[in-house]
């Protein structure tokens, strides 16, 4: 019998790779009496769904499209999910409402740190592809690395409001510029960091340009291996990916649910295993 249950929400949400991080971590905890699924969810019917959940549900991971309805229905809001104006969690609290929380942060430090190699220093700069909501997250963990500076490289700055809203917000000073005026090559041989959140395909031109910076994550990591990671391995340097993204901002999310730490090992083994063993996914 299930007495705690958990989710992840999206749409569409067939192929979340979340239940595989969750159950091996409540397997490990011995919480044998917990439950993590899939739900089908789109943005419109989120409050509604949130509103029907009984008091046996703790937590909630949350995807596209609707982590920022997730923050609009949350009842309380941690700090770093207002700056970024999305959740990807949602924690029950005791009173019976929902906390928001935005864990993605947590997933962009530790992928650059951990498979990276990046440890950050105040004044540093960044180079970032896109300005969705990945790209919002992206700007959190830079400024917590310390970066200072950032080139958002777009297709049309006029699109790139909310991101430069929130690096204002992040103390960043930030400018966006229009992908085809400018040198990436350049623009990433004199970043710290370069990230790209663009989809698959997007990005693939320029992946030896992009490869010039010391340290790169890209959030795609089907299939692998992309274009810009087998350019940034030609030329040596370091590596950071969607998959590690994915299993760093889970840690925070099992210790929310569950109010114990999470079994880090545990979670990136049955990662490793879910996705026949292609990326190391190291912790430290």
């Amino acid at each position: 019998m299930t007495s705690r249950r958990a989710a992840v929400l999206g749409s569409p949400i067939e192929h979340s790779l979340s239940p595989v991080l969750h159950r091996a971590a409540y397997a490990a905890l011995g919480l044998d009496d917990w439950g993590y699924d899939r739900v089908e969810c789109d943005d419109a019917r989120l409050p509604s769904l949130l509103a029907s959940l009984g008091p046996e549900w703790v937590g909630l991971s949350v995807t596209m499209p609707g982590k920022r309805v997730a923050l609009a229905s949350a009842d309380e809001a941690t700090e770093r999910a207002v700056v970024v104006a999305a959740a990807n969690t949602l924690v029950r609290l005791p009173d019976g409402g929902w906390r928001a929380d935005c864990t993605d942060i947590d997933g962009v430090v530790g992928a650059l740190r951990a498979a990276g190699g990046y440890q950050g220093e105040p004044g540093g700069s960044a180079l970032l592809l896109g300005a969705g909501g990945t790209a919002l997250a992206a700007l959190a963990g830079l400024a917590e690395l310390g970066v200072a500076d950032v080139r958002l490289v777009v297709r049309d700055p006029a699109r790139a409001g909310d991101a430069l809203a929130c690096a204002e917000r992040l103390g960043l000073r930030a400018e966006a510029l229009r992908w085809a005026d400018v040198d990436l090559g350049e623009l990433a041989a004199r970043a710290d960091v370069a990230v790209s959140t663009v989809p698959a395909g997007v990005a693939d031109a320029e992946a030896a340009r992009l490869a010039a910076a010391p340290c790169v994550l890209d959030v795609v990591y089907h299939p692998w291996p992309t274009p810009l990671a087998t350019a940034v391995a030609a030329r040596g340097g370091r590596l950071a990916t969607g998959l590690d993204m994915l299993l760093h901002q889970a840690f925070g999310q099992v210790e929310q649910f569950t109010g114990r730490s999470a079994p880090r090992a545990a979670m990136r083994d049955a990662l490793r295993s879910a996705t026949g063993d292609v990326l190391p996914l190291p912790l430290d």
